[in-house]
């Protein structure tokens, strides 16, 4: 386990995979949810593009910008002192050119106070995966299924369960170690490949829906809770928030439509003798 009062590190993840410990991640998209990820003792958060359907009500990650990124970000990081901070590259902000891939995930870094950036993308991104980390910047990497191409006119379904496939997936995987990413995301990739690519590989593979093989594991933060009446079949939900939520709500709207709130518990009062005194003044302006 990483020190559990320093801020943790890209080299922290390294050695946890060389020292077999699992790798804990979540997302998270604001300041009052990266607090209680901190206190938790969870190694990374992700301020993931999945914001722009998780708290902004869209239907994909596409319409998710660098702005709402770097925004996002300054809140997590706020409150958050001790996890990894990984932001994503959202859609088009890295594809045309190394140029647009190094501004833009500089300004994650400088402005929005990231510690990482994350991209999807195999082969096709090696270079760029090399131009940021020369720059400075750490690259994660995300293969597998990949949420802004499956957006973008692809579709949202298992990887890796062919043979054809699954060795693109490794050779994938392998070319960003080579490239320099210093961790890679499986999403949705049958487990017998993320098994093989966690031991081909001397980086650290972070799975979600991907099997028990991977050096750790993701989820978005709001599927661990029960935010939503539905979350992804590979999502384990580890509270109920949704219906506590709603529970606290229409309590609070019977006592107030009753009148039973606010009580005298919750309702503040002038001192006797100042109410004398604004009394005596009401009555003289009157």
């Amino acid at each position: 386990m990483v020190d559990a009062v320093g801020k943790v590190t890209v080299s922290d993840l390294g050695a946890m995979k060389r020292r077999g410990e699992r790798i804990t991640m979540v997302t998270a998209y604001d300041y009052p949810m990266a607090q209680l990820v901190d206190r938790s003792g969870i190694d990374v958060i992700l301020v993931g593009d999945s914001l722009g359907m998780v708290v902004l009500g869209y239907k994909n990650p596409l319409p998710v910008t660098v702005d709402d990124v770097v925004h996002h970000c300054r809140a997590v990081v706020r409150g958050a002192e001790r996890p990894l901070i990984v932001a994503d590259l959202p859609f088009m902000s890295y594809h045309a050119s190394v140029e647009d891939a190094i501004r833009n995930s500089g300004r994650i870094i400088q402005e929005g106070g990231a510690d990482t950036v994350k991209l999807e993308g195999g082969r096709d991104v090696t270079g760029k995966v090399r131009a940021l980390v020369e720059v400075g910047i750490p690259v994660m990497g995300h293969i597998g299924l990949m949420p802004q191409r499956a957006s973008a006119g692809g579709k949202f379904k298992a990887q890796g369960r062919d043979a054809e496939g699954a060795a693109s997936i490794v050779a994938d995987a392998i070319a960003l170690e080579e490239a320099g990413a210093y961790a890679v995301v499986l999403e949705f990739v049958a487990a017998e490949v993320t098994g093989m690519i966690t031991e081909r590989l001397s980086i650290p593979t972070i799975g979600i829906g991907s099997g028990p093989d991977c050096d750790g594991q993701v989820l978005i933060l709001h599927d661990i809770l029960g935010v939503y009446e539905e979350g992804p079949p590979f999502a384990k939900r580890y509270a109920d928030l949704r219906a506590s939520i709603l529970a606290a709500l229409e309590g609070y709207r019977d006592e107030v439509s009753g009148g039973a709130f606010p009580s005298e518990e919750h309702t503040l009062h002038m001192d006797p003798k100042e109410r004398e005194k604004l009394e005596a003044l009401l009555k003289g302006r009157g």
